[in-house]
C-alpha cells in the first residue's frame, strides 16, 4: 500500500459525495492525468469530447432525461444514449425510486434464500417476450448474456459450432468474440476461439448454403446467432423476408436460432423486441444495455422451458455471483413497467419516422456530405463517404451541444440513439443544429 493511499481514497470519495467542482479546469486536468496514468491514455486520443472542447476537457458530471452536463456546467443533448443504455433517458425517476427502495432493504442477495425480485423480474420479462419464451437467466451485461446463450445452445445440442454474420457485434469476451464480425477485435486472440462460419447479413441464400455445406460435412452448428438489426455495423436493417427465412432454415436443419437483442430490445426499434417486426420467435434471446432502466447494469437470456430442461438438471453449471441481484432486478422491473405503461415502442416508431424523414431531406440538400440514413425506430445511423466527414459532423454537433459518436470501428457511420422519451422540443433543437452543422461542413469542402 502506498503512503498516500488514505489521502487518495479520501479525495476520491469527496468527489463522489460532493458538489460540482468549483474549479472545473483543475478538475478536468486531474481526471485527464488519472486516465493517462491509471486507465488508458489511448482513450484521451479516441474520445472526441477531450479534443473538441477547447482548452478544457469535457468531464461528465450529471444528467437527467436527454440532457448531460459536464463538470464545467456545459449542457449536451444526448443523442448517443450510452449506445442503447438510456431507452428511458438518464436517471428516470421511477427507476431510481425502485433502486433506492431496494437499497434501503438489502443491496445484494444472500445467495441461499430465494430472492423475490429475481423471480418477479423473470415473470415480468415473460409477459413481454415472444410467446413461449418464459424462462430467464440474469447476468451483468449483454456480452455475458451472449456467453450464456452460446453455452445453452451447446448444452442442448451437443454441438460446438456456430454461424454468425459479417460485421456482427456480440461482445468481446472470448466466446462472444468468436462471433465477432470485425477482424480488428478478433485477430489478436485467434485461434483460441470457437469454430464460427460467417455469412453476409440479410442474405438468406448465403445462410442456406452455409447450413447445407455444414450438414454435408457432418459439422452442423449448434445455433445461428444474429442481431435482428445490426447496430455496431451502422443500423443495418435486413430485407423484410430475411428473418422469416432464417427461422425456416434453422427449423429445416434442426439448428437453434439466437437473436442478439442486447441493443435492440425493449422498444428501441419501434417494437418491444426487434424480431417482433417480422413475427419471428427465436429459440433464445439475449438482452442487455437498456434492460437495467439506464440505472443498473443488467443482462439476461430468455428461452423456452423445453431448452431449459438441461439447466434444471444442474442449475449451478452456469451461474453468476451478481447476476439477478436485487438492485439490478428492481431497476429492471421498474424499467419494464415504464416501457409498457408509456408505450415507448410506439413512441420510438413515431419519433424515429420523423427524424428519418428530416435527415433524408437534409441528405438531399447536402449529398456530398450525408450519403444515406439507415435504421428503424430510434436505432439510426447517418452514413458519410469518409471517416473525416463523419468526424467533422460529430465534432460540429459536439461544439453545438449535441452528443453523437461513430461506431467503434469508424466514423463513416454515426449512430443516433436518443432516449425513447426524448421530448419533441429537443428533437426540434437537434434537427436545427444538425442542419447548421451539415451546412458548415458542406461549405468547407
Amino acid at each position: 500500500m502506498r503512503p498516500d493511499a488514505l489521502s487518495q481514497t479520501k479525495d476520491a470519495l469527496a468527489v463522489v459525495l460532493g458538489e460540482r467542482p468549483a474549479d472545473s479546469q483543475a478538475f478536468a486536468r486531474r481526471i485527464v492525468t488519472a486516465f493517462a496514468d491509471h486507465v488508458n491514455p489511448g482513450f484521451l486520443e479516441a474520445r472526441k469530447s477531450v479534443t473538441e472542447a477547447g482548452d478544457e476537457a469535457a468531464v461528465e458530471w450529471e444528467g437527467e432525461g436527454s440532457i448531460l452536463r459536464d463538470a464545467a456546467g456545459r449542457e449536451f443533448i444526448d443523442l448517443l444514449g450510452g449506445y442503447g443504455i438510456y431507452n428511458l433517458g438518464i436517471r428516470h425517476p421511477d427507476v431510481v425510486a425502485a433502486v433506492d427502495a431496494q437499497l434501503h432493504r438489502s443491496p445484494l442477495h444472500s445467495q441461499e434464500l430465494l430472492d423475490p425480485l429475481r423471480a418477479l423480474f423473470a415473470q415480468s420479462l415473460a409477459s413481454v417476450a415472444p410467446a413461449g419464451l418464459t424462462r430467464a437467466f440474469f447476468c451483468n451485461s449483454g456480452t455475458e448474456a451472449v456467453e450464456a446463450a452460446m453455452k445453452l445452445a451447446m448444452w442442448v445440442t451437443g454441438r460446438h459450432r456456430f454461424i454468425a454474420a459479417h460485421n456482427a457485434f456480440h461482445g468481446k469476451t472470448l466466446g462472444a468474440l468468436s462471433l465477432m464480425g470485425k477482424e480488428r477485435f478478433r485477430a489478436p486472440f485467434e485461434p483460441a476461439l470457437l469454430d464460427v462460419t460467417r455469412v453476409p447479413f440479410g442474405d438468406a441464400d448465403a445462410l442456406a448454403d452455409a447450413l447445407t455445406t455444414a450438414a454435408a460435412a457432418g459439422q452442423k452448428p449448434a445455433a445461428v446467432v444474429l442481431e435482428p438489426i445490426q447496430g455496431e455495423a451502422g443500423a443495418v436493417v435486413p430485407p423484410d423476408d430475411y428473418w422469416p427465412a432464417v427461422r425456416a432454415l434453422c427449423d429445416r436443419h434442426d439448428v437453434l436460432l439466437i437473436a442478439d437483442e442486447v441493443q435492440t430490445c425493449l422498444g428501441r426499434t419501434g417494437a418491444m423486441f426487434a424480431v417482433d417486426h417480422w413475427d419471428v420467435r427465436p429459440d433464445i434471446i439475449t438482452l442487455g444495455k437498456s434492460l437495467g432502466g439506464g440505472v443498473m447494469p443488467v443482462g439476461a437470456i430468455v428461452s423456452s422451458p423445453e431448452l431449459w430442461r438441461v439447466w434444471e438438471a444442474d442449475p449451478f453449471i452456469h451461474s453468476n455471483t451478481f447476476g439477478g441481484n436485487p438492485l439490478a432486478c428492481a431497476a429492471g422491473i421498474a424499467g419494464l413497467h415504464v416501457t409498457v405503461r408509456d408505450d415507448l415502442p410506439a413512441r420510438a416508431a413515431k419519433v424515429g419516422d420523423r427524424i428519418a424523414h428530416d435527415l433524408r431531406v437534409m441528405a438531399e440538400r447536402h449529398p456530398n456530405v450525408l450519403q444515406d440514413v439507415t435504421g428503424r425506430g430510434l436505432l439510426m445511423a447517418m452514413h458519410f463517404a469518409t471517416n473525416e466527414l463523419g468526424y467533422a459532423v460529430s465534432a460540429g454537433l459536439f461544439r453545438r451541444g449535441v452528443l453523437v459518436a461513430g461506431t467503434t470501428a469508424n466514423a463513416k457511420a454515426v449512430r443516433i440513439e436518443p432516449a425513447l422519451t426524448i421530448p419533441d422540443h429537443l428533437v426540434d433543437e437537434v434537427l436545427d443544429r444538425l442542419d447548421d452543422t451539415l451546412s458548415e461542413v458542406a461549405s468547407a469542402m
